[in-house]
């Protein structure tokens, strides 16, 4: 499984924004976008996933897969994003969160399952039936990202994910995230600004 944009470039006002953006995600690899607030990072994720704004101008291919995602609508596009928010519905327990995310097709046991072995994986067996508002920092983010998996999809980008963590929880869910992708082998592209966040021998492209 792979993730490849070919020759992406990005205007706005015609204002270049991207230029020529080039690379190959592998399954299980994880590259990192650096560069400052305003340089291009966040449009080059909507545009992945289908939701850049109409005002914008692109060109170059997306592909996953071996397919060209350019006009599919975003919900088939099986991209998963991960916020720096959490995002979690306040209103549904951490399994109805989970839950959630899972398409439909799996039997109401299959489900069940599937939201059980992904608390196990993220080492918050147990919490199925706790309220959003009583977890901590870092449960909230691995609970948000076990809920992008659970949507299965064929390629994770990461938005900032870990912005919000102070420093312990910062280097515990990196390393819990890389572990993920790894382990799932799909492949990831990450958007930051802070070195620290780039993964040991991971690839960068730096944008000014």
């Amino acid at each position: 499984m792979s993730l490849v944009l070919d020759k992406i470039d990005i205007s706005l006002n015609c204002q270049r924004l991207l230029n020529n953006i080039c690379c190959r995600v592998e399954g299980g690899e994880v590259l990192s976008v650096l560069g400052p607030s305003g340089c291009g990072k966040s449009s080059l994720l909507n545009l992945i996933c289908g939701t850049l704004p109409a005002n914008f101008e692109y060109s170059g291919q997306i592909i996953l897969e071996d397919v060209v995602l350019n006009h599919l609508p975003p919900h088939k596009r099986q991209v998963g994003l991960q916020f720096q928010d959490h995002l979690l519905f306040p209103h549904m327990t951490v399994g109805e969160n989970l839950a959630f995310a899972l398409p439909g097709g799996y039997r109401k046991a299959e489900r069940r399952e599937r939201v059980e072995q992904a608390l196990v994986d993220c080492g918050m067996s147990g919490f199925s039936g706790q309220n959003p508002s009583m977890l901590s920092g870092g449960q909230k983010a691995r609970i948000s990202l076990m809920r992008t998996l659970l949507s299965e999809p064929k390629a994770l980008l990461l938005d900032e994910p870990f912005s919000r963590l102070d420093t312990t929880l910062r280097n515990s869910f990196r390393h819990f995230v890389f572990q993920q992708v790894q382990s799932r082998r799909i492949p990831a592209l990450m958007v930051t600004h802070d070195e620290q966040d780039i993964p040991d021998k991971g690839g960068v492209i730096r944008l000014n």
